[in-house]
């Protein structure tokens, strides 16, 4: 059912055929006349005739191969441009005769032979049509030749030359006139090419909209329908009606009907299918249509949500930076209270409270600002295992590991287009959680980091560790902005990891590992220079 396109075309041979049936019908009429006035009664003789028997025997052979050129013009794979030239050729052989055979018909026989090489020099070549012209031609100069010896009526030189000019005449208008005609068809088939194409891409189009249609008449059949249409709502079978696919969302169509003023509202054609938010709208000249649009409200929901996490971001930028001073001015003064040598050992205590609660805001401030920036990645060449030694060594003088262990376990060089920056910020963040989450019980963390590469495109820089894994639930959820399982985090390292990974034509995803322990995969593109 969907999109199904017709034509009315006929392919260029069948025209062709169609002409020369036409033309060989013409020539029986022609055949059937001569026919008649030949074998008239003497008494009833409209001609004056010469040689009555040659004009019998030449007017009934004529007939016959009339008849035989009209059955061949119907077959399948015949060569019409050579039996459009047998044809003219037997037209003037047959009015070369008629002349040469009786008196009076001359002048007509010559006009209807010019009418025949006309137009049969619309079905043959030029090179065929310029040869039965001169042929016919010569025709008209032997017949005027053979009547002058003879001793008959003479009719003068002028009427001869005069057919003869015509003929040649005819036949270079009606060369020019096919060429002319050739030249429209091949127009008119490329414009109609294009068209199809056009109308193909157009069908494509609209069957692979994430948007589904449905066209329906004005009585609620359903005339057309994408693939999308099909698929949001949950049909299984040919649907022929509306009311048949959906009976709520028929209804609301009659209602949109009735009164052009209706809001739809959503509708969920099945329990497991999405919510649809159908849109209508009239068309058709020569039958009242309509069509249907039905859009998922997920795709709405994602757009609202984008917008409010970008709206989320300015905010919170704005704020970062108001909150960023004061905060700096209370952890230099509890750094000076710190140094105080009498203060008691609780208040000490409560002071470190107050400066890891500093901290923690100040990175808090420091994810905030990264979120909102969203600096541009500067990818370059990178040779991933020994970025990744680099960072390990970095990591190690930095943070303190202490019995936790952190080591590189590639075994072989490979490079990608990456932001070695960036990339570094999304390790760090990564080898952070997995010192926080990924350890057992009493038992220090183990990370390993590893880069290979998958297949010919890409590279695989995966940070694992061997902790207690991470619940199906939560794996869900790890890299939506502002989730986090902790009471110091703040949600948006992983989400701001996918970011930066996104950013380098990368992504960032979570794999169980067998037996415990969690891997985070970095896929990067991989650079061409080996």
């Amino acid at each position: 059912m969907p999109f199904v396109r017709s034509s009315n075309q006929l392919p260029q041979g069948r025209v062709q055929q169609r002409e020369l049936f036409g033309f060989a019908l013409y020539r029986l009429f022609e055949a059937v006349l001569l026919a008649v006035l030949a074998w008239l009664p003497d008494h009833l003789q409209l001609l004056s005739t010469v040689d009555a028997p040659l004009l019998r025997a030449a007017a009934s052979l004529y007939l016959a191969l009339s008849l035989l050129l009209l059955w061949s013009s119907r077959l399948k794979g015949a060569q019409l441009p050579l039996q459009g030239g047998w044809g003219l050729a037997l037209d003037v052989v047959a009015a070369a005769t008629v002349m040469a055979s009786q008196q009076g018909l001359d002048t007509a026989v010559g006009l209807m032979l010019l009418f025949n090489i006309t137009i049969g020099s619309l079905i043959v070549g030029p090179r065929l049509s310029i040869a039965l012209a001169l042929l016919a031609s010569g025709a008209v100069f032997g017949e005027f030749a053979l009547s002058s010896f003879a001793g008959g009526e003479s009719r003068g030189l002028v009427e001869p030359a005069m057919f003869s000019v015509c003929y040649l005449a005819g036949t270079a208008f009606s060369q020019f006139l096919r060429r002319e005609l050739a030249r429209t068809e091949a127009l008119a088939e490329e414009r109609g090419s294009e068209v199809v194409q056009l109308t193909e891409l157009n069908e494509l189009v609209i069957r692979r909209m994430r948007t589904g249609v449905l066209v329906v008449d004005a009585q609620h059949r359903i005339r057309l329908f994408n693939e999308a249409a099909w698929v949001l709502m949950g049909a299984k079978g040919e649907a022929q009606a509306l009311a048949d696919l959906s009976p709520e969302l028929n209804t609301m169509l009659r209602r949109w009907r009735a009164s052009g003023q209706v809001h739809p509202r959503s509708l969920r054609p099945h329990a497991e299918g999405p919510e649809l938010l159908p849109r209508f709208a009239a068309t058709g000249v020569v039958e009242e249509l309509f069509l249907v649009f039905l859009d998922d409200a997920r795709v709405y929901s994602g757009r609202a949500e984008e917008l409010t996490l970008a709206t989320v971001g300015r905010l919170g930028a704005s704020i970062a930076h108001e909150i960023r001073n004061p905060l700096a001015a209370i952890l230099h003064a509890a750094q000076l209270l710190d140094e105080s040598k009498q203060m008691p050992a609780g208040d000490r205590r409560l002071l470190d409270i107050i400066q890891g609660q500093c901290q923690r805001m100040n990175g808090i401030v420091d994810n905030i600002l990264s979120l909102a920036r969203r600096e541009r990645a500067q990818a370059e060449t990178v040779e991933v295992q020994g970025l990744l030694q680099r960072f390990v060594a970095e990591y190690a003088a930095a943070h303190p590991l202490g019995q936790d262990q952190l080591s590189d376990r590639s075994h072989a060089p490979v490079t990608a287009q990456v932001d070695p920056r960036q990339l570094h910020q999304v390790l760090t963040v990564l080898v952070d959680n997995a010192r926080a989450y990924g350890r057992l019980p009493g038992q220090p963390a183990r990370i390993d980091l590893r880069a290979r590469a998958q297949g010919t495109d890409h590279v695989d820089v995966e940070v694992i560790d061997h902790g207690p894994g991470i619940p199906p639930a939560v794996a869900a959820q790890l890299f939506e902005p502002f989730f986090t399982t902790s009471e110091h985090g703040t949600g948006l390292g992983l989400y701001i990891a996918r970011q930066l990974c996104e950013a380098n034509q990368g992504s960032l995803h979570f794999a169980g590992v067998g037996g415990g322990g969690a891997c985070f995969r970095i896929r990067l593109p991989r650079s061409a220079v080996a």
